[in-house]
């Protein structure tokens, strides 16, 4: 799908509009599902064209009212809000929806690049900035992914002694009886 124009609502006139950046101005990838469901949708709107005839409004817009003519933002927005009362789900406003997309996007695995090309945000920064703090298993997920890229050896096992620890018996190097081993054995090489 692209997104070329969209509606702004200036003060109760609504008027089309440019996305706000170059990169609004984009492709939007759909999965198979929401391909087929906009398809279906298109049929049943082709058909109530036909049922209008001349009294139809050709908008050009995926979604219409019912004579064709393009859905103000308002009403939308409100139209939502009491689906989302009556479905007595937790508030969440139309918007909000976008969020929810770019964080299970993040989420799955998506590119952060990639999200941001979905969003249509002109930096990557502003994506990366609003998403990376959103998931914590996502950054746990970047540390693993990170960890999995470098070679390890195989540790050796040492008996149940920590890494740096000495053999039983074995005194550390630099304390007093190593130092008096060290010179005993000086002594015994001079001898």
């Amino acid at each position: 799908m692209t997104v070329a124009i969209q509606l702004v609502d200036n003060d109760g006139e609504v008027a089309e509009s440019e996305p706000k950046s170059d990169a609004g101005n984009r492709m939007v990838a759909l999965d198979v599902v929401t391909v087929s469901v906009l398809r279906s949708h298109r049929l049943r709107q082709q058909e109530a064209q036909l049922k209008a005839g001349e009294a139809w409004l050709d908008s050009g817009r995926v979604f219409t009212q019912a004579n064709g003519a393009w859905v103000e933002p308002d009403w939308l927005s409100d139209h939502f809000d009491r689906l989302v009362r009556r479905s007595e789900l937790p508030p969440i406003r139309l918007h909000d929806l976008r969020h929810g997309a770019a964080t299970l996007a993040l989420a799955a695995g998506v590119d952060m690049k990639v999200v941001q090309d979905m969003l249509g945000h002109s930096s990557y920064a502003l994506t990366s900035d609003t998403y990376t703090s959103v998931l914590p298993e996502v950054a746990q997920s970047a540390a693993e992914a990170a960890a999995r890229l470098i070679p390890r050896q195989k540790a050796k096992k040492t008996a149940g002694l920590t890494s740096g620890s000495q053999t039983p018996g074995t005194p550390a190097k630099g304390s007093p009886r190593a130092r008096t081993n060290s010179k005993k054995q000086q002594v015994k090489a001079a001898s």
